[in-house]
């Protein structure tokens, strides 16, 4: 199977955020497909099948379950079928058939996702402890995607964050992450944000793009406009550009690949 390793959200090689991307030609099992994710061990790895229709199948697994909806793997998949193939736009499909269309524009990749609202939700005090958060200006929650959105204060206290990650997961139970975020000041950004999820992936998610699905919104309800510059201020960093229509959002971004291989034997 033709593996690739592709560093998304980014321009520089050994930033953004890393997501594999495997090809699949014949039928791959589902077990299959996750026992390769955990092997690779990125917060996502997406498996890209295409059909009779020219449209592609797409599955994102992380190396503990499978998933919906993910960006950056998204992202990545995108970058290595325009790079490989004469196409200028893509379709995808994914596990709950929602179509994710995608085309280069501009020297970047614009992918179409939908958009999720959030409700209003109170968080319990362990969590904010096991973050290391004293207050919070708001806090939502995202039902589609069973994530906890946290707004605090500043940009800087969001970049020294340091989860006690154990007692993140104990603290509750029934979500996938939580996702910190913080209006910017002074820079090129709109606002910055961090997403932990060590309930359904790794401890941190280094870029994220799918969480835009419900953070754009939030975003563009606080600042009264639809365009914006994302920063994810995690260790490896990246950036994005979004923009929110009437029911999709669309999300802007760079890729760099910095791998290819074969994985042997893997039916």
């Amino acid at each position: 199977m033709k593996t690739y390793f592709v560093d998304s959200f980014t321009s520089q090689k050994f930033k953004g955020n890393p997501a594999a991307v495997c090809i699949v030609e014949q039928d791959v099992s589902s077990e299959t497909m996750q026992s390769i994710a955990t092997e690779i061990g990125f917060s996502e790895t997406a498996f890209i099948k295409k059909t009779a229709t020219g449209s592609f199948d797409i599955r994102f697994f992380t190396p503990k379950k499978e998933i919906p909806l993910c960006g950056h793997a998204t992202l990545a998949s995108s970058k290595i079928i325009f790079d490989t193939t004469d196409l200028e736009q893509i379709s995808f499909l994914n596990c709950e058939n929602v179509e994710l269309s995608v085309q280069k524009q501009e020297g970047k990749i614009v992918m179409q996702f939908p958009v999720y609202d959030t409700e209003k939700i109170e968080v319990p005090k362990a969590m904010l402890d096991a973050l290391g958060i004293d207050k919070i200006v708001t806090s939502r929650y995202s039902p589609k995607n069973k994530i906890t959105l946290l707004e605090i204060e500043n940009i800087e206290a969001l970049s020294l964050l340091k989860p006690d990650f154990l007692a993140l997961v104990n603290s509750h139970n029934g979500i996938n992450g939580v996702l910190v975020t913080a209006e910017s000041t002074g820079d090129v950004y709109d606002f910055h944000y961090r997403y932990f999820w060590p309930w359904a992936g790794t401890n941190e998610d280094p870029v994220t793009g799918g969480v835009q699905t419900f953070l754009t919104k939030y975003w563009a309800a606080k600042l009264n406009k639809t365009k914006f510059r994302a920063f994810q201020s995690s260790a490896r960093t990246g950036e994005m550009d979004t923009e929110l229509l009437s029911d999709h959002v669309l999300i802007r971004g760079e890729a760099v690949i910095v791998f290819e291989g074969i994985l042997k034997d893997v039916n």
